[in-house]
């Protein structure tokens, strides 16, 4: 066996401990080097999976085909007003297009004047004759205000009104809603806090409603891949421009940044945050429990110095083998403590505990002889069967953990290799205390006895945990969405979640190439036809149907409308004291017809506040004007633009749209979008499984999601079978006895069930980052009960008792604090991951404790 040659190897180490010690330096400053100059991270989720899988094939090509539509920067204009929200949006959109430093373009998707023109055209035929007649009702009003587009020719335009009551000819029925809020904005504006009208809403009814709530500014931002964020530069670009906006400072307009670019950035800056400050808060608890531990800091000043140094290895190889971290593999950190730190306690705690014949220097290169013939073999048994463990991911198609369990499998050889090296020479240069056979728990005895003489009670609990948590693993559910492991309370999140409800913003859609046009109107027919769909757009979607009757309408409407609103030469501005005879007027005219006007009628406000207004100061008079009129000129342009749509057909659709959904050589692409909110996983599993049905070469963010996730879990199983083989195969040949092996792994096997059972009724939803979980199960779990196996094996009498106790209990505490660190991140995917951790590790250190004493085969050599 090993046990000799191991003990000598460290004797060697001790003897030329200074020796051992600068060579450690220097591999320590290459590692740093290596991590400094070649170590990357990224935020990009979309590289988790491997691109040999078939669905991520294509979801690469549809990346590849469209570029226009990937690292986007979107910002959401929200205002009080539908006009202060496009004019927000327009002006940032110039601002932002001509700064080619940061955006490599920058448009306003929902303002394209194709779609303006042809705005009416999309209606059905009922409601858009009702908003032809209504404008047609107001053509009067309209014209006076075509002639005079200023407060004297809205005042003018309420005379006709008042006329109208007088004469008995005016039906103000279905004009009471834009009446009243002309008579709010008319009563601030008197009162000095003039504030615009909308006349979109004044004029548009119903119409403007349709347009949505939100502007939207979509940019492709010049990314710097060199930086942690890399759209961070364009993004403060974007906020600079921002601040400076008219209704940006004056509290009219909010402007939230969200899309693929802000939440990826928003992402990496989630997990730093509180990273430094949980990283130093976890050392000093590990650094506490290494005291309790060994009590002498001779011994955990060794430890921590082999920590970092087998850190900064892993950190270099990780550099050389990887080079970009992503948001998994960087958690390689935390697991490498976790786990190598076990590896230090337990030598230690066994070194402190031996009582060597000799004294001084000779003594302690005895006692490590000692320690390393006792437990070298245990621990280089578990370094290979946790590296293994970690291994068994690296062929999976789950990249991230495929990445992770790379740098953690050959982390755990280098912790092994500092551990029987450098360890054992700085060890020699402390020169702890040795003789401490208080390591072991003496007290711990009595229960060491009574698990023994009730250790049927035990394993029949234990098998019915066992059986409960085989019957809840079917309950697992796991949740691809990489949406919900974001922070919900971060800018990017919070604007996204204005969209999420709105099919067409919801980022949940599926998307399907096909070889033409035709093809794209017979897959768009047939996918609007499934329950689950609420629309499907394809480029033929821009070309308004049943044109002949609604161009008969608009054609019928713009020949009694367009006439008036065309107006060559408008009157000039009028100033203030025009303002006030023109205000003074129209106040005695609706004076004159009050008797007639029913009590709670608005053209009662009106009448006063004009009154009022008529003897207002020239800045009162201008602040109103311009309060009143200043959105009226574009809405009248608007409707004159609208009135004038004609035929349109495919070939009319501008490049800026039909360069999304066709290709040069012809493929076109067909867009679905889901009915109801997608947001839970059950319900985007069904979208999806609908879609697939009816074609199977769906791609797409919500294919993405979906396939991802049943990805993961098939590298899981794949990687959980291989993991448990390869350590079974490496015990074999350590323990060379299958019951031996089988006394390793039943427990490993029983803790990875009752973390099922406490996943599921917590619940803990897993997702792609804490599902990391499974393998450090694995490599803990075996860790662990190796060293009980093994001192079962050597005639270890009290498992409880013994140092190796001791040192399991504090590695699970040192392991712990630094799991606990992960779960108070700020980051959701994070603190999942490390609360599962903490569960995991919770069950195993149950099953090493309670479960692996009862289980060990009783011997002559035990008491009754």
């Amino acid at each position: 066996m090993l046990f000799a040659p191991i003990g000598r190897f460290i004797t060697l180490c001790a003897r030329h401990a200074w020796l051992v010690v600068a060579l450690f330096c220097v591999l320590s400053g290459a590692g740093v080097y290596a991590g400094m100059t070649q170590l990357g991270v990224t935020t990009d989720t979309s590289k988790m999976l491997s691109p040999r899988l078939q669905w991520k094939q294509r979801s690469d090509e549809m990346a590849r085909l469209f570029p226009q539509k990937e690292n986007l920067l979107v910002a959401v204009v929200e205002a009080d007003l539908p006009e202060e929200g496009q004019e927000t949006a327009r002006k940032l959109a110039e601002a932002l297009a001509a700064d080619h430093k940061h955006f490599a373009f920058a448009n306003r998707p929902d303002a394209n004047p194709y779609l303006e023109r042809n705005g009416l055209m999309f209606l059905e035929p009922k409601p858009l004759a009702g908003i032809l007649n209504d404008t047609i009702a107001a053509q009067p009003f309209l014209s006076a205000l075509a002639q005079d587009p200023s407060a004297r020719g809205l005042f003018g335009a309420l005379s006709l009104i008042a006329e109208g009551v007088k004469t008995g000819q005016a039906n103000l029925a279905g004009f009471q809603t834009p009446l009243t809020g002309f008579a709010n904005t008319l009563e601030k504006a008197v009162d000095g806090q003039a504030s615009p009208l909308s006349w979109q809403r004044l004029l548009g009814g119903q119409l403007s409603d349709l347009a949505g709530r939100y502007q939207f500014v979509m940019t492709q931002p010049i990314l710097d891949y060199g930086s942690f964020q890399p759209g961070g530069e364009a993004t403060d670009a974007m906020r600079a421009v921002i601040k400076d906006l008219e209704f940006v400072r004056s509290h009219h307009a909010k402007v939230h940044l969200t899309g693929q670019v802000q939440l990826d950035d928003e992402e990496f800056a989630t997990v730093a945050e509180g990273m430094v400050a949980g990283l130093v808060g976890s050392l000093l608890l590990v650094t506490l429990w290494l005291t309790l531990a060994v009590r002498s800091w001779r011994v955990v000043l060794p430890i921590v110095v082999t920590l970092v140094v087998g850190l900064l290895l892993t950190t270099g190889f990780a550099a050389v083998a990887v080079g970009t971290l992503n948001l998994i593999s960087v958690a390689f950190a935390i697991l490498f403590v976790g786990i190598a730190v076990d590896f230090a306690i337990q030598f230690s705690v066994r070194f402190r505990a031996q009582i060597p014949t000799a004294t001084g220097k000779e003594g302690m290169y005895e006692a490590l002889r000692m320690t390393g013939e006792e437990t070298g073999h245990q621990i280089l048994v578990a370094s290979l069967a946790t590296s293994a463990g970690f291994l068994a991911f690296t062929p999976t198609a789950f990249l991230g953990v495929a990445q992770l369990g790379l740098i953690a499998g050959i982390g755990m050889l280098v912790a092994f290799v500092c551990t029987t090296t450098l360890l054992p020479a700085l060890l020699c240069i402390c020169h702890p205390p040795l003789n401490c056979p208080s390591m072991g728990y003496v007290w711990m005895k009595p229960v060491d006895t009574k698990i023994r003489q009730h250790r049927k009670w035990l394993l029949a609990f234990f098998g019915v945990v066992a059986v409960i948590g085989l019957a809840l693993v079917p309950a697992l559910q796991f949740d691809g969405d990489p949406l919900h492991t974001k922070n919900p309370n971060s800018e990017g999140m919070r604007a996204l979640s204005l969209l999420i409800d709105n099919p067409q913003t919801s980022p949940y859609s599926a998307e399907l190439l096909v070889k033409s046009l035709d093809d794209a109107a017979k897959q768009a027919d047939r996918l609007d036809e499934l329950p689950d769909v609420h629309d499907v757009m394809w480029l033929g979607s821009y070309v308004p149907t049943q044109q002949p009757e609604k161009l008969a309408l608009i054609q019928d409407a713009a020949s009694l409308l367009l006439p008036t609103l065309i107006v060559p030469n408008p009157k000039p501005a009028p100033d203030a004291a025009a303002l006030r005879a023109a205000a003074a007027s129209t106040a005695n005219a609706l004076a004159e017809v009050q008797d007639k006007l029913p009590a709670n009628d608005p053209l009662r406000r009106i009448q006063a506040a004009l009154a009022r207004l008529a003897t207002a100061p020239d800045a009162t008079v201008e602040a109103a004007n311009t309060a009143l009129v200043r959105f009226l000129p574009p809405e009248l342009d608007q409707l004159r633009t609208m009135l004038q749509a004609g035929p349109v057909t495919m070939h009319d659709v501008p490049p800026s749209i039909a360069n999304d959904y066709l290709l040069p050589d012809g493929r076109a692409l067909v867009e679905v979008h889901p009915k109801g909110v997608m947001s839970s996983s059950g319900a985007l599993r069904k979208f999806v499984g609908s879609l697939q049905k009816v074609e199977p070469d769906m791609a797409g963010t919500a294919v993405d999601i979906v396939e991802s996730a049943r990805s993961i879990v098939r590298a899981f199983e794949q990687a959980a079978g291989a993991a448990v083989v390869m350590i079974a195969i490496i015990l074999m040949i350590a323990l060379r006895r299958i019951k031996d092996m089988a006394l390793v792994l039943a427990p490993l096997l029983l803790s990875a069930l009752m973390t099922v059972i406490l996943v599921v009724l917590l619940p803990e939803t897993l997702n792609f980052a804490n599902i990391i979980a499974l393998p450090l199960l694995l490599g803990v779990g075996v860790s662990f009960n190796i060293y009980f196996v093994m001192n079962w094996r050597d005639g270890v009498k009290f498992p409880l008792a013994s140092p190796t106790a001791r040192a399991v209990l504090f590695s699970a505490l040192t392991t712990g604090t630094a799991f606990g660190s992960l779960a108070l991140s700020h980051h959701p995917g994070t603190a999942s991951m490390g609360r599962l951790l903490l569960l995991s590790l919770a069950c195993t250190l149950l099953g090493t404790l309670v479960f692996v004493p009862a289980l060990l085969p009783k011997r002559s050599i035990d008491e009754e």
